[in-house]
């Protein structure tokens, strides 16, 4: 029950899901600490949960986060990180994030590193009494491709003897060598240099339909003609619609979900400044959908003139640009259920996971 609750991240602490899993199940209160399972054993349990619900899709993730952990730490070189944790030891689960310790007397300094390569972070100063003692725990979370969690400790810690707090024993760690050195032995024939900067291309891309998407929330739309009401919602309707028809196509679908990426940008163009944000970030094909789906819109209501009419109907693409322009106009419905943006991105990134 523990393990459960902990796999469903209705709880994060150990100790906490051990005692809430014992009300749950009726164990009377009067139960000693040893009486109820050890970290370790719920660990193993959440790893099972794991393989039941996530199957071969676990061991994929798990070498991804693994090469993306590769590329975080050669950007923090400086800081003589050590990846520790569950995508060290393998124990990585569906939202499981790449845990990090980097050593640094100054902070900033770490951080000034990731905003100089434009990555998304945020920093947490957590207050812990243990002993009696006060320490102050500073985490850096980096939102990337997978979350990372960095904890910064002092550059005179870096040789430490940090033990864990669900074996008590020493923490597992790596150096981007001794990572590196692990990723040839776990995937023979890699090249971890190569398959993480290939990865970190996919990752860029997809921050950058995240950053566009996200504004649409604030981008109010005529009731006339989009009663759902913001532009976010209306995107993500289309892109559900999409993945209803046609779910294995990425092209399609990321028009689908980007095609009124421009609006936050200039209302007045929407279309010419969506395509220029997404410039190197989609395909031909999807460009050319989302160029075009305000045209097949005059198309359909008989606006648009002779010529442009013959262009697109001559496009080996025509057919797709016209269930776009249905399932666009579809996608106005109140009340509807939807997926978040980053639900959106996992399934698309999914595909091209599936693709290489």
């Amino acid at each position: 029950m523990a393990a459960r609750l902990m796999y469903a991240r209705e709880e994060r602490e150990y100790f906490t899901a051990k005692r809430k899993a014992a009300r749950q199940l009726g164990v009377d209160s009067r139960y000693r600490p040893k009486d109820l399972p050890s970290n370790a054993e719920i660990r193993d349990q959440i790893l099972r949960l794991a393989d039941c619900y996530e199957g071969t899709e676990r061991q994929d993730r798990l070498k991804d986060m693994r090469l993306g952990a590769l590329r975080m730490m050669r950007l923090l070189a400086a800081f003589r990180p050590r990846l520790i944790g569950s995508v060290l030891t393998g124990h990585v689960r569906l939202g499981s994030d790449v845990d990090l310790h980097v050593f640094s007397d100054d902070s900033q300094s770490v951080t000034n590193v990731l905003a100089a390569e434009r990555l998304p972070f945020a920093v947490e100063r957590k207050r812990v009494v243990k002993q009696g003692e006060e320490r102050i725990f500073t985490h850096v979370r980096v939102h990337d491709r997978f979350d990372f969690e960095l904890t910064v400790y002092a550059a005179d810690k870096a040789n430490y003897p940090f033990k864990s707090s669900i074996t008590g024993k020493l923490i597992e760690r790596a150096s981007p060598a001794e990572l590196e050195l692990l990723l040839r032995q776990a995937y023979p024939g890699i090249d971890p240099d190569a398959a993480a900067t290939e990865l970190a291309d996919v990752a860029d891309r997809f921050d950058v339909y995240r950053l566009l998407l996200e504004p649409l929330a604030d981008v109010k739309q005529s009731a006339a003609y989009h009663p759902e009401g913001d532009a976010l919602y209306h995107s993500l309707q289309v892109f559900e619609l999409a993945r209803d028809r046609v779910p294995w196509d990425e092209e399609f679908l990321l028009a689908a979900l980007l095609h009124d990426v421009g609006k936050a940008i200039d209302p007045r163009d929407h279309v010419a400044a969506g395509l220029q944000a997404l410039e190197g970030a989609v395909t031909e094909r999807t460009e050319f959908l989302i160029a075009h789906h305000m045209d097949a819109a005059a198309l359909e209501d008989g606006t648009l003139g002779h010529r442009a009419k013959a262009r697109l109907r001559a496009s080996e693409h025509y057919d797709d640009l016209m269930l776009l322009r249905e399932l666009d106009r579809a996608g106005r419905r109140r009340g509807v259920e939807v997926g978040t943006v980053a639900d959106a991105l996992a399934y698309v990134r999914g595909l091209d996971d599936e693709g290489r």
